[in-house]
């Protein structure tokens, strides 16, 4: 279909008296329905501005009376819009009230001025026959998580301006040239943007960053962005590399990408050890998508194996030009593209153009991040994700767990602290006499977890009279999250149960035989874990209480969870 759009002598017509009859039960007149090549591809219902009792919600609830009546209409639907003759929405055939979401662009540089209606910049920012012909073609995916119906899903202005930006500056900066050195980038002013990277030069293989928000549809914004570079012929089938720095982060994106396989036009590959990755990425000729973990470039030496697999993995994997990496929370200081497991990967794909994608924005002192990617392309904050509805606004509370300490039990704790928290547990051994190790020990001593379990029943079962819903606790070790586990479960010993299919309360972490025993029973593998993602994201389900310490905190969406309890030091894209 997309091919016969692209060639085909475009036909495209808004008709405003259709009437439709599904035979036998009812006659129904919408009020626009687009036509492209003689296909319904869009419907639009409209209700009268000088009615104070007509909303845009209405008209919404007249499209489901649609869906329902005269289901022939939709067979080819794409798009479907609500408007009053103010305010406008844009949804797909299977969105809800939440996800009807405004388009607040005409050419995607910036959001039009409030001087212009939201139906008119809906009209000509999606509608213009190029735009209209592309949404349909590159930004539209259906998604079925197990045991749910289908759901279809349209990229936002947001997401659609951001990769049509990404896909024109990757042409440019994957070209066959010289590396440019960094120019001075001064931080982009206002809540959106979608523009060329400034400074960007010829070959220079900085795509730029994407900074969209967390909730904004990040991981999805990904999947078109593969999906538009792959059919672009100056790319000649590139091969995409995702990475993250965590093994839960890779399985997210993996999952996201797995299920919008059609839109990248191939199945996507997750290397499972770094001989895998090799194998996936040494003599490949064209195409593919493979994720992988950051770690996985570990340099050789530090591994200290045998010289058999050092020659396996030394050297160039790949000189192409048309390899573009994808970095997930870009800035995190875990890649270090100075002289850590980046610089590896940049040695082993050197002519590889990057593009990072963060849901925070990047620091105006971190030149580390600009010299690897370049400067932001598409801008959009948590301001405006909130007002555009795509996002839910974030209320804080702050609560103070009290603790009288004995001189002997109090650390000498600075204000490095809180560099030094940040991030993920620090297990190995010669490392547990740090800062982190002092700060873990007053975080998880036993007077401050019995506060704070009676603290979190109390305050949960009193969030439950006013809202059903599910509650996680983030803590700073999995220590502690065995040990406040304990204790609930003491206050409440009827949440306790050591099957997986019963329960209220449970640990998510990940171990091995080496931990202690009474850890055990919390550490599962990765098809328990997903059996439990499945409980928790269920309204009904009892499961209503998660203890973690970093997993599931980010790419992982639970419409039922509105409650969450922080008792680990966070801030910036961890905080987020």
């Amino acid at each position: 279909m997309g091919l016969h759009l692209q060639k085909a002598d475009l036909c495209t017509k808004a008709v405003e008296t259709l009437k439709v009859s599904q035979t036998f039960r009812v006659s129904r007149r919408p009020d626009v329905v687009i036509f492209v090549n003689g296909l319904p591809l869009s419907v639009v219902e409209l209700k009268n501005a000088a009615d104070e009792n007509a909303t845009i919600w209405s008209a919404f609830n007249q499209l489901q009376t649609y869906k329902e009546q005269i289901p022939a209409l939709f067979v080819y639907n794409e798009l479907l819009v609500v408007s009053d003759g103010l305010n406008a929405r844009i949804g797909s055939l299977t969105a809800n009230k939440e996800w009807f979401l405004p388009w607040k662009t005409i050419e995607g540089e910036a959001t039009a001025p409030s001087s212009v209606t939201q139906l008119e910049v809906l009209l000509r920012g999606v509608f213009e026959k190029r735009r209209f012909l592309d949404l349909i073609r590159y930004f539209i995916v259906f998604e079925q998580d197990r045991g749910a119906p289908t759901v279809k899903k349209i990229a936002g202005y947001h997401q659609f301006h951001a990769v049509n930006v990404a896909v024109e500056e990757t042409i440019r900066a994957a070209r066959v040239g010289q590396i440019s050195n960094l120019s001075n980038i001064a931080e982009l002013k206002g809540v959106y943007k979608a523009q060329p990277m400034r400074d960007g030069e010829t070959s220079d293989r900085r795509i730029g960053v994407v900074w969209h928000t967390q909730g904004a549809g990040k991981s999805l914004t990904m999947a078109f962005y593969k999906g538009r570079i792959v059919l672009h012929p100056a790319m000649e089938n590139p091969t995409v590399v995702v990475i993250t720095d965590r093994n839960d982060l890779d399985g997210q994106l993996f999952g996201t990408f797995s299920r919008c396989s059609e839109i990248l036009r191939q199945v996507p590959e997750q290397a499972e050890s770094r001989e895998d990755l090799i194998a996936k990425l040494r003599g490949r000729a064209a195409g593919g998508v493979i994720f992988t973990t950051i770690q996985k470039f570990l340099p050789v030496e530090t591994l200290k194996v045998s010289e058999t697999f050092r020659v396996s993995n030394g050297g160039i994997l790949s000189d192409r030009h048309n390899i573009v990496v994808i970095a997930d929370e870009a800035h995190r200081s875990q890649y270090d593209f100075i002289d850590g497991y980046a610089r590896h990967m940049r040695d082993a794909l050197p002519n590889a153009s990057f593009i990072g994608f963060t849901g925070t924005p990047v620091e105006l002192s971190d030149k580390n991040t600009r010299a690897v990617f370049g400067d932001y392309i598409s801008i959009y904050d948590i301001q405006q994700a909130v007002e555009d509805g795509a996002t839910v606004k974030i209320y804080y509370e702050g609560r103070l767990a009290k603790l009288e300490l004995n001189e002997e039990e109090r650390p000498r704790i600075d204000q490095e602290f809180e560099e030094v928290t940040e991030g993920e547990e620090i297990e190995k051994k010669e490392k547990l006499k740090t800062k982190w190790a002092a700060l873990e020990a007053v975080v998880g001593a036993e007077k401050r977890i019995h506060l704070i379990a009676a603290d979190v029943v109390n305050h949960w079962e009193r969030r439950l009279e006013a809202m059903d819903g599910k509650a996680m606790i983030v803590c700073m070790s999995r220590r502690i999250c065995v040990d406040l586990y304990n204790a609930i479960v003491a206050l409440r010993p009827a949440w306790h149960s050591d099957d997986d299919a019963k329960g209220v309360v449970k640990i998510v972490m990940t171990g091995s035989a080496t931990d202690p025993l009474d850890w055990q029973n919390h550490i599962r593998n990765k098809k328990r874990r997903e059996e439990l993602a499945e409980r928790f994201k269920d309204p009904d389900d009892p499961f209503k209480v998660v203890i973690v310490r970093d997993m599931w905190l980010t790419g992982f969406d639970v419409p039922p969870l509105h409650t969450m309890y922080v008792d680990k030091p966070m801030q910036g894209h961890g905080l987020m």
